[in-house]
């Protein structure tokens, strides 16, 4: 039988099948291009303004077959309605428009699908409480009775939603968002979104605002704001830092990750809300607590939004083993009324609470007890109370008045009692127990009540507390308290031992622990008070930082602090000196963190005198601000103070072992200081110093006087002066002497000087222990100027005269040799020259003596010694002449 030539029915088929596909996908790809739907733009425009129930634009239309038929739409524009505003509802560069294929089975071209990609979308809110998306609502809740089409389901991707208010458009919006909106058979619209939430005015880590997805429902309504809601909120990912820059446009200072839920029911005039909110990590961006906190909150409360106000709030959170609840409402126009219980909430958490808002809180505390109570909050009970405290007032200033006209004297009874305030009832902490590292034992309080503090004129409501705290004194020590919401108000008087008093500054991070921790002695009055806000303002400006702080963090003073310690008989025992010094009283002064005390009186050996030392709490130096100090002294003996400070002259005795602290490599070593030291009078032995000033450095390595000032034997000293350890001290002195009276120079050396004033200039270096190591080692230079002057009565025995030229010697050579002094001293007109500091004597070098016209030199040597010895060496004989 011969073959059929068509082949079997089922190839055929399947060829015509491949051929009809291969047409197909042809036809798809090569012929919308093909199509020109210029003449239809204006229908397609007509069609998408009729699905999103708004006026649209837009600049080209493509056709688009593959993967579903659709228009590629190009620049469009949806606009918004006038009253709202000339920005467009919608803009976006490209959207695509999918067919709805159901309606062109009944001759007509719907849209199903609208979809946008990088888009700008803008949210208007009118003070009416209308939406700019009302109108697309009001479309969709026409129905089929106004033959209106269906909507279609709208969606966008990477885009951007800004939010008005009214004509003023605010600084948050959404971005990278992805919504879509559609509307079920039923009637309901569904609302997705997801995005990172932004703020436009300042500067924020996106990274860190977390990400909010929102599922909503609603039911048709006339309005917008009508519509049955159902609505929840999930925020997740979020750093508080971050969100209190969003949300209040500057950084509040704490830190830690955030996480919380929303739902509501109703509308949006009045809704149901529950919330819950839970945060880990919690501290403050100056520092990083021991223990951070963690805290999860559950609230429910009805919203009216026309009204701005809250009804039957409750919050619910858990704390330890205890639980905390705020209930109340909170009316729009009227002040709120809340009630907090507390239900066994620790101690301990109260402490956390302070450790994460004061960074100085001694991370070793622990505390046992419970606090348990309640406290309402209702002004407009105070009103009324202060309403009839004023009547009460009234009636008793008449009933003072007619007892007065009467004669006689007011009754107490008719004194108005104070107006309560706006808070009632109390808090009672029990079994309160502080203990830590720091503590040698345990601060405890079997009760404690924490009640409304009487109302004061420009302060807030608050509560206030008083507790006895034993410290060691002869009475305990009083601490007092007025907390409120947003500051607090401490005092703490009483008298405290020294050991226990270092201990509570320790503890509360106080400047004071490091001046209490070398002292001794008997109990100590304190007088104290501070007040601020619980939590420090902080500014965050990127190029900002200070040190202690995270970068970028700059922490402004907020605490204010004031108070005294008062010192009676004590002792003061510093690591770089041997002996105590002994202070029989003194006064410490703490203001906003910085300590002076002032004054200070002391006595070390056979010293005494005052002092006030003062160190700053802020310093605009990196390596930090030396304290600085000024002492006085009354009259002052330079051996008594020797014999003081640096005991015994032999090297490996008291001295020696002194000055070897001060070397860098020895511990301890002298601190850094800066100061100015004054004495009355200051005795050196030979001749008195008064009204000594002297501006003193004191470094690890020594000490530095750069200016030295006093009275010298009639005329003044200025000059520096310096030290510097090493096995020896060796010591540096320049100074610039006017006015000295010669009178007083000559019996320094048993010599009697008479004539106008000496000034001059020296420079000294020496190095030793004692007396005879420092005269050893002396060299210098000397420079003096003398008019008008003139020397008699020798203490020595050995002389001699030269002059020059020789007919002087012939004149007065007889003369002087009887005398011992040398004739052209005897009585000058000017008397200037320079000596040497060697060898233990000081050396009169190149010198002139002016007497009328004639010029003559002298040699002389003054050996240090006491009394000092003057030698002038007598002259060589000249050799007889040779015939």
């Amino acid at each position: 039988m011969p073959e059929d030539p068509q082949g079997p029915p089922k190839h055929r088929t399947r060829v015509w099948l491949t051929l009809a596909a291969v047409a197909l996908i042809l036809v798809l790809v090569f012929l919308p291009p093909l199509i020109s739907l210029k003449h239809y733009k204006t229908r397609i425009t007509q069609l998408v303004a009729a699905s999103l129930g708004r006026p649209v634009r837009l600049s080209a239309v493509e056709l688009r077959l593959l993967p579903r038929p659709g228009f590629l739409l190009s620049d469009l524009t949806v606009q918004s309605d006038p009253e709202f505003g000339a920005e467009p509802v919608l803009h976006a560069n490209t959207v695509t428009a999918s067919i709805r294929f159901s309606s062109l089975w009944q001759g007509k071209l719907q849209i199903s699908r609208i979809s946008v990609d990088e888009a700008s979308l803008n949210l208007v809110h009118m003070p009416d409480g209308r939406w700019n998306l009302d109108s697309l609502f009001r479309n969709a809740a026409a129905g089929p009775a106004t033959h209106a089409p269906q909507p279609p389901y709208m969606e966008a991707t990477n885009s951007r939603i800004n939010i008005k208010n009214g004509n003023e458009k605010l600084p948050f919006s959404v971005l990278d968002a992805d919504a879509s909106m559609w509307r079920e058979s039923n009637g309901d619209w569904r609302i997705r979104l997801r995005g990172q939430p932004a703020r436009t005015d300042v500067s924020l880590d996106l990274a860190d605002t977390g990400i909010v997805r929102v599922e909503a429902t609603l039911h048709p309504a006339a309005q917008l704001n009508q519509m049955p809601l159902h609505l929840d909120l999930d925020w997740r990912e979020a750093q508080l830092g971050q969100l209190t820059r969003l949300l209040l446009a500057s950084d509040e200072g704490w830190r830690g990750d955030l996480t919380g839920e929303l739902h509501l029911d109703g509308t949006a005039a009045s809704a149901q809300v529950t919330s819950r909110l839970r945060a880990s990590g919690v501290h403050r961006a100056e520092f990083s607590p021991a223990a951070p906190i963690d805290f999860d909150a559950a609230c429910a409360f009805i919203y009216h939004y026309n009204r701005r106000s809250l009804q039957h709030l409750a919050c619910d959170s858990p704390v330890g083993d205890g639980r905390a609840r705020l209930t109340g409402e909170i009316p729009g126009a009227q002040p709120p009324r809340l009630t907090v219980e507390l239900d066994r909430i620790p101690a301990q958490a109260a402490l956390d609470v302070l450790r994460t808002m004061r960074s100085r809180i001694d991370p070793s505390l622990q505390a046992t007890g419970t606090v348990s109570g309640h406290m309402t909050y209702d002004p407009g009970s105070s009103a009324q109370a202060q309403e009839s405290a004023g009547k009460q007032a009234s009636a008793a200033a008449k009933a003072s008045l007619r007892g007065s006209q009467r004669g006689g004297k007011p009754s107490r009874s008719a004194r108005p009692h104070p107006a309560p305030g706006p808070l009632i009832g109390a808090f009672t902490v029990t079994g309160l127990r502080i203990s830590g590292d720091a503590l040698s034992k345990p601060i405890q309080a079997a009760s404690m009540s924490l009640s409304p503090a009487p109302a004061e004129a420009g302060q807030p409501s608050a509560l206030s507390t008083s507790i006895e705290v034993p410290a060691g004194g002869p009475v305990p020590l009083t601490v007092t308290a007025r907390l409120a919401l947003a500051s607090f108000q401490m005092g703490v008087h009483g008298e405290a031992a020294l050991p226990r008093l270092r201990e509570f500054a320790h503890i509360a991070g106080s400047p004071a622990e490091t001046a209490l921790s070398q002292l001794a002695g008997e109990p100590a009055s304190i007088d104290f008070t501070a007040d601020g806000p619980w939590l420090p303002p902080v500014d965050v400006p990127a190029e900002a930082a200070i040190a202690g702080a995270p970068p970028g963090v700059t922490v402004q003073p907020s605490l204010r602090s004031s108070g005294t310690v008062s010192l009676h008989q004590a002792n003061w025992k510093a690591g770089f000196l041997t002996n105590p010094v002994l202070i029989p009283a003194a006064i410490m002064h703490l203001e906003n963190g910085s300590l002076r005390w002032d004054p200070v009186e002391f006595s070390y050996g056979p010293v005494k005198g005052t002092a006030t030392v003062e160190l700053s709490a802020e310093c605009a130096v990196a390596e930090g601000c030396p304290p600085k100090f000024t002492v006085h002294f009354g009259a002052l003996d330079v051996a008594a103070l020797q014999s003081a400070l640096l005991g015994a002259h032999e090297s490996g005795t008291l001295l020696s072992t002194l000055l070897a602290r001060l070397t860098p490599n020895s511990s301890p070593a002298w601190p850094r200081l800066d100061g100015a030291a004054q004495a009355d009078s200051l005795d050196v032995g030979p001749f008195t110093l008064t009204h000594v000033s002297a501006e003193v450095r004191v470094l690890s390595t020594g000490a530095e006087i750069s200016s030295l000032d006093g009275a010298l034997l009639g005329g003044q000293l200025h000059g520096t002066a310096s030290l510097v350890t090493g096995d020896k001290p060796a010591y540096k002195l320049d100074g610039v002497f006017t006015g000295v009276k010669p009178a007083l120079v000559g019996p320094l050396l048993a010599m009697r000087w008479t004539g106008g004033e000496i000034s001059g200039s020296g420079h000294v270096e020496f190095s030793g222990y004692t007396d005879k190591d420092l005269s050893a080692s002396a060299h210098g230079s000397l420079h003096f100027d003398w008019s008008h002057g003139s020397i008699a009565s020798p203490p020595v025995i050995t002389f001699a005269f030269v002059t020059a030229p020789a007919t002087t010697a012939r004149n007065h050579g007889p003369a002087a040799r009887e005398s011992g002094i040398p004739a052209a001293l005897a009585h000058f007109d000017r008397f200037t020259g320079d000596a040497t500091v060697a060898n233990g004597a000081l050396t009169l070098g190149q010198n002139e003596i002016h007497r009328g016209g004639r010029k003559s030199t002298v040699q002389a040597t003054i050996t240090f010694a006491i009394p000092a010895k003057v030698t002038f060496p007598a002259p060589e004989e000249p050799l007889p002449a040779k015939h």
